[in-house]
């Protein structure tokens, strides 16, 4: 099944330096971390200097990629293997102190996540969530800046933490950044009911019914069976119609979705 994670490869680059009789050739590696989206394209991320991918992804096709990188399982086993481990335990000693309630300590280990990486969705991701519920809206503001450019936020298997975030911005009376961020989620998660659902209680708190209205229906096309949804396009409806409406009807749940992250071995 695609993505696979094929572990760290190598460009090398040979160029000139100098002029003259002074001239020599100088080669240069850099290291990538590789998983294979499909038969066709692979996504290629930098390492940083703590061996862990870090940075702008490039999508780059067959051809290319099996004529300009070559593998490096030394470098994979021996140096990103052990950085990942490392950053994994930090990220998940974090994560088991944020669901403790314990977000002094979720956020010193969010914060030794982004020392080994410091764009890394998952860690960005868990401080924004500590961070709205410390109610430090400042710093909330600065990690959203972080997530909001940074696709990786918005994969599948960190589809929990963004949507949990989301749901911690509008809790937080946030309603312009929590739609601003749905709107960013929702950009490669379309036909993601739970995210529709939370994005329609974003406008509705902001006062846009209509936009509310329009993502609410969009989630029960995907669902027709969504109980939730159901209940709040009935809500939006009386509203909209001037009918008098029950607002703790605003205090029902949001919908956060799981899903497993990846494993840190490469595809065989």
């Amino acid at each position: 099944m695609y993505p696979r994670i094929l572990g760290v490869y190598s460009y090398r680059k040979s160029e000139d330096i100098g002029t003259g009789l002074t001239q020599k050739s100088h080669q240069s590696v850099t290291y990538w971390f590789v998983r294979r989206l499909d038969d066709d394209r692979y996504e290629l991320q930098p390492l940083n200097t703590n061996h862990v991918p870090s940075g702008i992804v490039t999508i780059v096709g067959s051809g290319e990629f099996a004529k300009c990188y070559f593998p490096e399982t030394d470098y994979y086993n021996r140096y990103t293997v052990p950085a990942l481990k490392t950053l994994k335990a930090k990220l998940d000693r974090g994560e088991e102190c944020y669901s403790k309630g314990d977000l002094e300590q979720a956020e010193k280990e969010f914060l030794k996540a982004v020392m080994v990486d410091e764009s890394n969705a998952s860690a960005n991701l868990g401080l924004g969530s500590v961070y709205c519920d410390k109610g430090d809206y400042n710093k909330v503001k600065k990690v959203l800046a972080v997530i909001l450019n940074n696709d990786a936020a918005f994969r599948e298997e960190q589809r929990h933490q963004f949507n949990s975030f989301g749901i911690g911005l509008r809790k937080g009376g946030l309603f312009t950044e929590a739609i601003t961020y749905y709107q960013t989620a929702l950009k490669g998660n379309p036909d993601d009911e739970h995210l529709l659902f939370n994005m329609a209680r974003a406008c509705l708190e902001a006062g846009d019914t209509q936009a509310a209205s329009e993502s609410i229906a969009r989630a029960l096309e995907i669902n027709p069976d969504f109980t939730e949804a159901k209940k709040l396009q009935t809500f939006l409806a009386k509203k909209m119609a001037g009918e008098n409406v029950d607002a703790k009807f605003l205090d029902g749940p949001d919908i956060p979705a799981g899903v497993a992250g990846p494993s840190l071995e490469p595809a065989s």
